[in-house]
């Protein structure tokens, strides 16, 4: 029997593919510091739990399919500490920001359609985009300006009559890179002039360091209907695992036509949605309080690369993630040969390989991404660990 065209073409998660290395290496007692995935280390909020275990009822019920209004309500009143204001009908709820990224997806292309995105890029987008027959097509970015847009003729050579949307994440997930006012308003004058979609992707919305402040989307008024902002409890409050998060937008077709996707897949876990309502009240200085915290760990890891020679990469300044280039070949074998060959008393460190958040071919392969989701104590660690493990390969 031959599995479909759609699902074998699908791209391998460059996060997740070697963790079977790591597994079968921890069996053998080596510890490995995981720098290779994006999941925070940080407490969840007690209130998360509290509001799931006050939630008194006798059957747990199908939630609505756009979602728990106290959620939706609760969202409405966090967009607007930056003056961002969406209706009840400008709010649906999803089960993470990836069904989001999908239901986008499928309401704005046809089968062949194409969707413009920087890359490195989270490579998820490719496989949402592509399990529905849409095809991402790279805005290429690099290490040398902090993978800051190109300028805006690159961009407009880029789109044709197949382009649908500009699908973008700020602060960025692989590179922590966070795109100017500058930047932002040339993505919206575009989306004017080619008549497409904005996608904008705000996971990371809060982490913003060195003094910086993230420019919302959802600030361009001028262009509000043209915009859909993605949004989840994943990254700031720590709660991955709920895979509660959510699309907006002020344009009621688009809200109107998500909402039959949402219908399809009948609703999102109440319990979860009645938990997440309960950290979208936290006050701005919870968020704070993580924000100095992964400034303080993306800090150790950029002085541990200023150190190395031959490293390239700017000090990222959102999100809590960094792309370096690496005096290596081949970044992937690299890793490998970290996991499988290399400890200092028997501890190593994992990296994902940056090649897989690239959509143009070659690129990358010398790359790698770091999340630095660990405490400051294990983080310098690690860092201490990748630098002499490369001292140790370069040498062989």
């Amino acid at each position: 029997m031959k599995l479909s065209n759609r699902v074998l073409g699908m791209q391998e998660s460059p996060v997740r593919k070697l963790v079977p290395i790591a597994t079968k290496v921890k069996k053998a007692g080596k510890k490995v510091y995981h720098l290779n995935i994006g999941q925070p280390d940080i407490e969840t909020p007690k209130i998360f739990m509290e509001a799931i275990n006050n939630f008194d009822t006798n059957v747990i019920k199908y939630s609505f399919s756009q979602g728990e209004p106290i959620l939706i309500e609760a969202i409405q009143k966090y967009f607007m500490r930056d003056n961002i204001d969406f209706e009840d009908d400008e709010i649906i709820i999803t089960n993470g920001g990836s069904e989001s990224l999908i239901f986008a997806a499928i309401s704005l292309c046809d089968p062949g359609d194409e969707i413009l995105v920087p890359e490195p890029f989270y490579t998820n987008y490719n496989g949402f985009t592509s399990a529905v027959n849409v095809k991402i097509k790279p805005i290429t970015t690099n290490a040398a300006n902090g993978f800051h847009l190109p300028d805006k003729e690159t961009i407009l050579n880029l789109v044709t009559e197949k382009t649908k949307a500009i699908l973008f994440s700020n602060p960025g997930n692989p590179t922590g890179t966070i795109y100017t006012k500058d930047e932002l308003r040339m993505l919206a004058d575009i989306a004017v002039e080619k008549d497409i979609f904005l996608i904008s992707d705000e996971v990371y919305r809060g982490f913003a360091f060195d003094g910086l402040k993230l420019i919302s989307m959802g600030t361009f008024k001028d262009v509000a209907s043209r915009v859909a902002i993605i949004e989840s409890v994943s990254k700031r409050y720590s709660a991955c695992g709920a895979r509660i998060g959510s699309i907006s937008s002020k344009n009621k077709d688009l809200m109107k036509n998500v909402l039959k996707l949402a219908q399809a897949r009948l609703c999102v876990p109440t319990l979860e949605q009645v938990g997440a309502a309960a950290l979208y009240t936290l006050d701005d200085n919870y968020v704070e309080g993580v924000r100095k915290e992964y400034e303080k760990r993306r800090d150790i890891v950029f002085k541990t690369l200023s150190e190395i020679e031959d490293v390239v990469c700017e000090k990222p300044t959102g999100a809590f993630y960094v792309v370096a280039k690496l005096p290596v070949v081949d970044a992937e074998k690299f890793v490998i040969w970290l996991l499988e060959e290399f400890d200092v008393d028997g501890q190593t460190v994992m990296l994902s390989p940056a090649e897989g958040f690239y959509a143009t071919e070659g690129l990358g392969k010398d790359e790698v991404r770091i999340a630095y989701v660990l405490n400051s104590e294990d983080m310098k660690h690690a860092m201490d660990i990748l630098k002499l493990g490369l001292q140790k390969y370069n040498s062989l």
